[in-house]
């Protein structure tokens, strides 16, 4: 369900389906061989083609859940999953799949980041490009203003580099051939925005983006700009000088990341999200079960050996959600 898209923008399932099928599992032999369509039905809030201004309620049917798989589950605690926090908080679970901490739940993200992209795009001329810059010790290095879909989309790891998408690939299938799995960062661009999104500082732009992407599943870590790297640097060397370029303030670099004391400040907007390997693994590994005794556990079912591919479309969505939200906010308030 989505609540405040504004009337009359041109909407139909195809403009979200195409993210949907990014997301989806079984696409490539790097990811969960699970097969859904992830078809999308537009139940509400659209009509002859058009935004009412009301509600937008989608629906996705899960069509290859195998709840048995599971069965272990019941009775064990998953290292690095979810099953052992949800218990100690609510005294219950469930087991099947892993309820609300499986990524399953992004679906819904992905298929509401789309509208919102559609929203940025076609009323405020606002880009949102992610793509895989890193697989565990494996990194590349793009130009965040140029870096397209297209790059991206051309590899099955979501890549732009095609020899170190190459790479990636070929590390995250021996980490599949051996039981294990793979972490890495997905890198984001937001391109368009103009200066003046965000706030001083409860729902500055920056921690608004962190929340966002950072509530994905798999999520540790979050940089904007020249993040941890500009620690390293002087004031001199970091700051981002100002000048004017055809009648706009821009700045000669952008370690800030687009952003400046919680406002956009025209310049693209880009972060960088951490996502720890899955933490389901195919080998034996100790853990504990619900009675509190030690015991040990295989994983089972069929899992990402790596979630990066398939994050790139869930971070592109949360990022414009947020980004839209603040947009609307901006054009409410900003002196015309």
């Amino acid at each position: 369900m989505v609540d405040g898209c504004p009337s009359l923008l041109e909407l139909c399932e195809q403009d979200i389906q195409k993210d949907l099928d990014r997301r989806r599992p079984g696409q490539s032999s790097i990811v969960s061989q699970r097969k859904e369509s992830d078809k999308v039905q537009i139940l509400s809030g659209v009509f002859e083609g058009k935004t009412l201004g009301t509600p937008i309620c989608m629906l996705v049917w899960n069509e290859d859940a195998r709840p048995d798989a599971y069965e272990e589950m019941k009775e064990k605690f998953r290292p690095s999953h979810a099953d052992y926090t949800y218990q100690a908080k609510f005294g219950h679970r469930d087991w099947q799949g892993g309820g609300r901490t499986s990524a399953r739940e992004t679906v819904g993200r992905v298929a509401a980041g789309a509208v919102a992209k559609k929203l940025l795009r076609d009323r405020a001329g606002i880009e949102v490009v992610g793509w895989v810059s890193g697989v565990g010790e494996i990194h590349c290095d793009v130009d965040v203003d140029s870096v397209t879909q297209e790059q991206v989309e051309a590899s099955v790891v979501r890549c732009p580099n095609p020899a170190i998408s190459a790479q990636m690939i070929e590390a995250i299938e021996a980490a599949r051939k051996a039981g294990d799995s793979l972490g890495g960062v997905v890198r984001c661009a937001i391109r368009g925005c103009p200066p003046g999104l965000g706030a001083p500082v409860f729902d500055r732009l920056e921690a608004d983006l962190a929340k966002g992407v950072m509530s994905l599943p798999a999520s540790k870590g979050f940089e904007i700009g020249s993040g941890y790297a500009g620690t390293k640097m002087t004031g001199m060397e970091h700051n981002d000088e100002f000048r004017m370029r055809e009648g706009k303030v821009r700045t000669k670099t952008n370690r800030s990341g687009g952003v400046q004391g919680g406002i956009s400040n025209g310049e693209t907007i880009y972060i960088s999200v951490a996502f720890k390997p899955t933490a389901t693994v195919m080998r034996e590994q100790e853990t504990v079960n619900v009675r509190y005794e030690d015991t040990t556990i295989t994983g089972r079912g069929r899992h990402d050996p790596c979630v990066l591919p398939r994050a790139v479309p869930m971070v592109e969505a949360m990022c414009a959600l947020v980004i839209a939200d603040h947009w609307l906010r901006y054009e409410a308030i900003r002196p015309r």
